[in-house]
């Protein structure tokens, strides 16, 4: 399974309407975290498990869904959480 794919099966907890991930990492070769093998990634995740958190919250929960990815596999990932009224 790729990375890309563990992500994404880890973000199924929240059932998302959509999510769009993007690997980032070809712009940041030469970057130290890039030298340790983590890759930069983009996360649009739009979920109705989202209503009521602040953006806090919301990426704490990507966070911790993500967990020991977030220690080696991923150096840098940029969120966009939002509930489908915030489209």
């Amino acid at each position: 399974m790729s990375l890309a794919q563990t992500i994404e099966q880890r973000l199924s907890q929240f059932n998302p309407r959509s999510l769009e991930l993007v690997d980032e990492s070809a712009h940041h070769i030469g970057h130290e975290g890039a030298s340790g093998g983590g890759g930069h990634y983009s996360l649009t995740i739009v979920s109705d498990r989202f209503a009521g958190m602040t953006q806090v919250e919301r990426h704490r929960q990507v966070y911790r869904a993500l967990g020991p990815l977030m220690q080696k596999e991923i150096h840098a990932l940029a969120i966009r959480a939002l509930t489908p009224d915030e489209l």
